[in-house]
């Protein structure tokens, strides 16, 4: 069955509903149109609140969130996502019309007022109004004014409702739009153009992944959501575009959990000339600049769901860097890469207690005891450089240890959050590694990417950064959900 919105109120809320229907007809009955029209706006209630000029005239609109009735003087809060105002209506200030037509308000309907910018008596900045206009009479009411919503899988599945009564996951949502813009200026302001590349691939690549698959009837061709942009980005580096970048998203049919999304932003850069440590130089810059403009500083703290401080993520530079093999002995034995597989695996399993399939490689053995035994209690930045070559596949390899390749992992808050190459450029060696990782399923190999780096790829560095998990880090969100407008979620039945 389809999630589609309840429409179907309870009784109390039937009669609020009744009691807003007859105020719209009587707006429409006064020869206004109760879903408004054109207002023009020279500011919004954050920028008035911060560039606040006593005099001022100003027009803005917002949602009234709050009614404060003083008979022929009210008070009302008007807010939009990024803050709030208040405004302040005296009958003898304005119109018989408009006094009429505020008296048809509610909470949660959208209006546009001018006046003048003024300070109470109590020292709060507030708009003296002197006309208003009605955008949208609001039918159904808004959450409860003090709790919000209380179900937090409602307020994903309600994020309207979520964002009008719950400031803390408006203000981080706000941020992460803020965040992403900053990004882009960063990377801009240091001569990298951005670029699209496709959505719909015929060989999901880049990464090792499950893809969404589709069809397109006018082609006649399946198709599959792409799981990384990185061979078109190598593309365009073939192409000559020296410093390039993408700001979008990815898609993995893969399991949903507090860090997982089926579909998530990612930033991919690419630097000519660069390498895995110009490029991990380049990402500590860029998310200091982040936490120093939005976190106030390099140390956030994270919350637990009682609101005490369960660890604080310490961005203080110069940032660690330690190799993948020296991370994994200090948690699994100095001997641990000097033991056979079928050791390992007992090791794992029986002494450092973590859950293994049979159907892991011993490669995989050893990324997942890093992965549960240092990853997830690593809070503080470091580049985890150095991993086994299979593991990395479009990366160059180390000239002092071929068994490992150039590379470094970024991992913070617990979790990776980007991972950095010496991109593979030399296409004979490239499509040795793609045909060892497809093993059977040569059709998941790109042979147009190789033909194409046949061309010429000058030696680069890249990055991926998972922009969700990055948002989480710097906003001390505990789900990738709460930094998502809209996450997927399972149907309702």
């Amino acid at each position: 069955m389809a999630d589609t919105p309840s429409t179907t109120p309870t009784s109390s809320e039937a009669d609020l509903i009744a009691v807003r229907r007859e105020k719209m007809a009587k707006i429409r009955a006064m020869g206004m149109n109760p879903f408004g029209g054109r207002f023009e706006c020279n500011t919004n209630p954050a920028d008035l609140k911060a560039n606040f000029e006593e005099g001022k005239q100003v027009s803005l609109i917002g949602r009234i969130m709050s009614i404060r009735d003083m008979g022929k003087s009210q008070f009302f809060s008007l807010a939009d996502v990024r803050g709030t105002i208040q405004g302040f209506l005296s009958r003898k200030d304005v119109s018989e019309e408009t006094w009429a037509l505020w008296k048809l308000l509610d909470r949660g309907d959208w209006i546009g007022i001018s006046g003048e910018a003024f300070t109470t008596k109590r020292g709060e900045p507030s708009v003296h109004v002197r006309e208003l206009k009605v955008l949208s009479k609001s039918l159904r009411p808004l959450p409860d004014k003090w709790h919000g919503l209380s179900d937090q899988e409602m307020c994903y599945r309600r994020r309207h409702l979520d964002l009008m009564s719950n400031e803390e996951s408006a203000d981080r949502l706000v941020k992460r739009s803020l965040i992403v813009a900053e990004v882009r200026r960063f990377l801009q302001d240091r001569g990298f153009l951005e670029v699209e590349t496709p959505m719909l691939q015929s060989v999901a690549g880049g990464a090792s992944a499950s893809p969404f698959e589709t069809y397109h009837n006018a082609l006649k061709m399946p198709l599959t959501l792409r799981i990384a942009p990185e061979l078109y980005l190598k593309r365009l580096l073939v192409g000559g575009f020296t410093k390039v970048f993408e700001l979008n998203r990815n898609f993995r049919n893969e399991g949903i959990s507090r860090r997982h999304n089926p579909e998530f932003t990612v930033l991919e850069v690419y630097e000519a000339g660069g390498d895995f440590e110009s490029m991990a130089d380049m990402v500590e810059d860029l998310i200091c600049t982040l936490a120093e403009k939005f976190c106030g500083g390099l140390c956030i703290e994270h919350k637990d769901e009682e609101g005490n401080v369960d660890h604080v993520v310490d961005l203080t530079r110069p940032w660690k860097r330690s190799s993948y093999e020296e991370l994994v002995k200090g948690a699994a034995g100095d001997d641990w890469f000097a033991l056979t597989p079928e050791q390992r695996r007992a090791r794992a399993e029986n002494e450092l207690q973590v859950e293994l399939s049979d159907d892991m490689s011993d490669t995989d053995v050893t990324q997942h005891v890093y992965e549960k035994l240092v990853e997830s209690k690593m809070m503080n930045p470091c580049f985890v450089t150095h991993v086994a070559k299979d593991l990395v596949p479009l990366a160059k390899l180390n000239p002092d240890n071929p068994e490992v390749v150039d590379v470094f992992e970024l991992v913070m808050n617990g979790q990776e959050i980007c991972p950095g190459y010496s991109e593979l450029n030399d296409p004979d060696e490239q499509r040795e590694r793609l045909e060892h990782q497809a093993g059977e399923e040569p059709q998941k190999v790109d042979y147009d990417f190789i033909e194409t780096l046949e061309s010429g790829m000058p030696s680069a560095g890249g990055i991926g950064i998972g922009i969700d998990r990055l948002v989480m880090m710097l906003t001390g969100a505990m789900s990738i959900r709460d930094v998502i407008l809209f996450p997927q979620l399972k149907n309702k039945a």
